[in-house]
């Protein structure tokens, strides 16, 4: 009887376990060389879907300028389905970020706690979408900032739908106060 309620909870817990964005030590370039844009700055919200529930939550993204070529950048709500990952702080999660271009497409490199998360973002119609990356978007080993870049070039080249791992996705993000 136990083995089978452990395999029924292995079964129903795997894609929870599967479904995480992309991360690493690395980034898609070895220093900011993209100024800060400050049409993406400001406070910026959206509704998620809370994994297995079809309730819609609200998720607030606030991008402030760090440095010439850096945001700050920092996530409130949602966070009770991150509290595993241990990126959460109170009612947030922190961190710091950089634009890369790779392949005319623009992709935040954000720090949160010593891990990068690389997440294409796009502005269009006054919209914010941030869409990260998914952990298995490539099987290449990852080694180095250039292996990262050429990995994630070679593989936006080569799909028709980018890997985007949707359960962290951030569509149609609209400024806020």
């Amino acid at each position: 009887m136990k083995r089978i309620t452990l395999i029924a909870f292995l079964f129903a817990a795997a894609p929870m376990l599967c479904g995480c964005p992309y991360s690493s030590v690395y980034k898609l370039d070895d220093d900011p060389a993209i100024y800060v844009q400050d049409d993406l700055l400001g406070k910026w919200a959206t509704f998620v879907k809370s994994p297995g529930t079809e309730k819609e939550e609200p998720v607030k993204m606030i991008l402030a300028k760090k440095s010439d070529m850096e945001y700050n950048i920092a996530f409130i709500g949602f966070t009770r389905e991150l509290k595993p990952f241990n990126v959460v702080s109170a009612d947030s999660i922190k961190g710091s970020a950089f634009m890369s271009d790779v392949g005319g497409r623009q992709f935040l490199n954000i720090s949160i706690k010593s891990q990068t998360y690389i997440a294409e973002i796009k502005l269009k119609d006054d919209k914010l979408s941030l869409l990260p990356l998914s952990e298995h978007f490539t099987a290449k080993l990852i080694r180095n900032n250039q292996t990262l870049r050429t990995a994630v070039d070679i593989h936006y080249k080569t799909r028709v739908h980018p890997m985007i791992e949707e359960d962290f996705m951030l569509k149609d993000m609209i400024r806020v106060n």
